[in-house]
């Protein structure tokens, strides 16, 4: 099974309790990770807020949103984490700011994917067949969840990434459509288009991730 097949699977099939299990620590690891790394961006770019609130911090307790993380069970499909407080009044230069808070969460998620894709090469043959399943399926999450939040429709970190380059009668379109945008991510999840759209960017970053831990190892 391809790469691109395993998210289709991720997606859009119901799991076996087993299978969830084994989906858990990537879950979790990817959501910590990205709104971590929103906090620490916003922090370094002079905006403490997060800080403030406790978000600066990798404890996933601070992080998980309950109802997002039942939603997430529940559905095995879509779900959220809390998002994290920030003021861009804070930062010396907004837009910049914004643009570099906002692609923090999906960097983090490749960056950790990479990392993962590492300890599974140099440790393939030490580990059992249960912890390998655990680091694929980690790999998979972290890849796509990263993916998809670049998907320039809000709240996801793509629309403030596009955000970041419209001009304000674009902006002002966006924010009075963007009462449809929940609506819109639950349609293409459900309906499987996501992995359709989705697909070839995960096959790119699967592929670079791959050449890279090639020449690395």
């Amino acid at each position: 099974m391809n790469l691109l097949d395993k998210f289709l699977y991720y997606l859009n099939v119901n799991f076996h309790i087993t299978s969830l299990l084994f989906s858990l620590p990537g879950i979790i690891l990817a959501f910590t990770i990205h709104e971590y790394s929103h906090a620490l961006a916003a922090y370094m770019m002079g905006d403490k807020t997060a800080k403030q609130y406790g978000r600066l911090t990798l404890n996933p307790i601070a992080h998980v949103d309950p109802l997002g993380f039942l939603c997430l069970i529940v559905t095995q499909r879509f779900g959220w984490a809390k998002p994290v407080p920030v003021n861009d009044m804070n930062f010396k230069d907004r837009k910049k700011g914004m643009l570099l808070v906002s692609l923090a969460g999906p960097m983090s998620n490749f960056i950790t994917a990479l990392l993962i894709a590492v300890i599974y090469a140099l440790f393939y043959g030490r580990m059992g067949k249960a912890m390998l399943s655990i680091l694929q399926i980690a790999y998979i999450i972290n890849l796509s969840i990263g993916v998809f939040n670049l998907i320039p429709i809000p709240p996801l970190d793509g629309s403030k990434i596009l955000d970041v380059f419209l001009t304000n009668k674009q902006k002002l379109f966006m924010r009075r459509y963007a009462v449809y945008s929940n609506i819109i991510i639950i349609m293409l999840v459900f309906s499987g288009i996501i992995g359709a759209i989705l697909g070839p960017l995960i096959r790119i970053l699967d592929w670079f991730i791959n050449s890279v831990v090639g020449l690395i190892i």
